[in-house]
């Protein structure tokens, strides 16, 4: 018996709209991403905003509910905010879930003394001001990595570039991921090119890029992109949903983040918060459940890679030779 073929893919209101005279224009091949990650896929999934082992629970358990598979979980209140045991609880969970743990490093320019960030221009944001802050990150992705951790979170190209020459050296295990924060997410080929020579494996990037941006990206970089399909309002609470199918054909590999709009931000997270980062946890799974379906709607949801995947394949570095 012959397998059955896979119905094509089609875009939101694609027959309807034809039938009104209003046909969209045929994709161009031209901009499709030649890249993969290394197992084949062209997408993964991340659910951000995971602040400790409760919160982690919670996502694992409606994640089986509602069958969303989760590729990485990510937290954003650092390093620092998590105990030794924290951190190991969390460790083995995602690996008995098959999820790569990605956790923020150290000290950055919004949450210390520097007043230029209070500022209208925003000062250097999220950056490591300082020899003192550079020190911080580097120790806290020592003590992530001592305790099992393999993906670390980044917001300045210094601890970047640093945290890989240590990678190269040895001093933190070869296979450490590197992810790139959207509160500097680079906005251009050029920049993004710069990320990936400097260590990233994969950079978020801001959601409010065209999709001709993602083509021209991809044209000079093949560094996994990750994308909010709904950013948080404080990175401009852009809500991508429709375009979740072309975001893929475009800017393959690409992670696709669940974050969660008109929310209270919960960085840096504490007891205090507890009910409202469980209750948006859990949302952040529900909006993973209707993309997932959007995109089997529109028979493009082939091409996912397998629960577990987490290198990102060869990538070009500058030099890390002293």
């Amino acid at each position: 018996m012959s397998e059955s073929v896979p119905a094509p893919s089609r875009r939101p209101g694609e027959a309807a709209l034809a039938s009104l005279g209003h046909a969209l224009p045929a994709d161009d091949p031209a901009d499709a991403s030649p890249h993969s990650f290394p197992d084949g896929g062209t997408w993964r999934t991340e659910i951000p905003s995971v602040e400790g082992p409760e919160a982690l629970a919670t996502v694992l358990k409606e994640a089986t509910r509602l069958d969303v598979p989760v590729h990485r979980v990510s937290q954003g209140s650092g390093v620092w905010m998590l105990t030794d045991g924290e951190i190991v609880d969390m460790v083995g969970a995602c690996a008995d879930a098959g999820a790569e743990l990605c956790l923020f490093t150290g000290p950055r320019g919004t949450w210390d003394i520097g007043a230029s960030t209070r500022s209208s221009s925003g000062g250097a944001g999220l950056r490591a001001r300082g020899q003192g802050a550079l020190a911080g990150c580097v120790e806290d992705a020592l003590r992530a990595a001592e305790l099992g951790v393999r993906c670390l979170l980044v917001a300045d190209e210094g601890v970047l570039w640093l945290l890989h020459r240590l990678r190269e050296r040895g001093t933190l295990p070869a296979d450490t991921t590197f992810k790139v924060s959207a509160l500097v997410g680079p906005v251009n080929p050029a920049s993004v090119e710069v990320h990936e020579r400097l260590g990233a494996d994969s950079v978020n990037i801001p959601s409010d890029l065209t999709l001709e941006h993602l083509t021209e990206i991809r044209r000079s970089s093949g560094v996994p992109l990750d994308f909010y399909l709904e950013a948080p309002d404080d990175l401009g609470g852009y809500v991508r949903m429709y375009d979740i199918a072309e975001l893929i054909r475009r800017g393959a590999p690409i992670y696709l983040k669940f974050g969660l709009s008109k929310a209270p931000g919960i960085y840096p997270y504490g007891g205090q918060l507890r009910d409202l980062t469980l209750q948006t946890a859990r949302e952040r799974v529900r909006r993973g459940r209707l993309a997932l379906d959007l995109l089997a709607r529109l028979g493009a949801d082939r091409g996912m890679s397998p629960p577990g995947s987490r290198l990102p394949g060869p990538l070009r570095r500058f030099p890390a030779d002293d």
